[in-house]
């Protein structure tokens, strides 16, 4: 995937403005994953309609207040803005983990994508293949349910996991876990505790 971006600059959506520009930053970000290139506009009414879901989408897949660990998923934002101050104000209202191409970036005029209107969400395999065409109409039916047909199609290597001996100091995910952990252990019948206290 980072072949796609070979020779090119990502910018992160955050106010450092960091960039991925070297072949590793860029095969880090973008190897294993499925990725999500969404043309649009900040001043396009669709875009401004259909932007709020795409933001949604994203958050509620990578966002560890809804997830336990964030999807295989990372999202380039290729402009169709007139200017880079529109850009600029387009992507302050998005998730910070989004990247983009730089405003001036002449590799958006002769991207491989056919894309003949805004918005359009082009998903890809991690090794380049195309999976939609533009997933749009599909987002706003499914929601976040149709990152998993993404994934099957991808055949994602699912490399986040844990050693048997790791999830005895798995680390607290909420404020409320601890209350949760208190809860289960209340709520077991006098059976059980009956046979805890038995085997001890």
């Amino acid at each position: 995937m980072a072949s796609l971006f070979t020779g090119k600059v990502l910018v992160v959506n955050n106010s450092a403005r960091d960039e991925l520009d070297t072949e590793r930053e860029l095969g880090r970000s973008l190897e294993n994953k499925v990725l999500l290139l969404y043309f649009g506009s900040g001043e396009c009414p669709r875009c401004r309609e259909f932007s709020p879901l795409l933001r949604d989408f994203f958050v509620r897949l990578t966002d560890e207040f809804y997830v336990e660990r964030a999807s295989q998923l990372v999202l380039v934002y290729v402009s169709r803005d007139e200017t880079e101050e529109k850009q600029s104000k387009f992507l302050k209202t998005m998730p910070k983990r989004w990247l983009s191409l730089p405003f001036k970036d002449e590799f958006k005029r002769y991207f491989r994508f056919a894309v003949a209107e805004v918005p359009a969400v082009v998903v890809l395999k991690p090794n380049g293949e195309v999976i939609a065409g533009n997933a749009v109409e599909e987002i706003r039916r499914m929601g976040p349910a149709c990152f998993r047909n993404w994934q099957e199609a991808a055949q994602l290597v699912d490399r986040n996991f844990l050693l048997a001996e790791d999830f005895d100091d798995v680390a607290r995910r909420s404020i409320t876990d601890p209350i949760r952990r208190l809860k289960y252990k209340l709520n077991k019948t006098e059976d059980e505790e009956e046979e805890e206290e038995g085997e001890e």
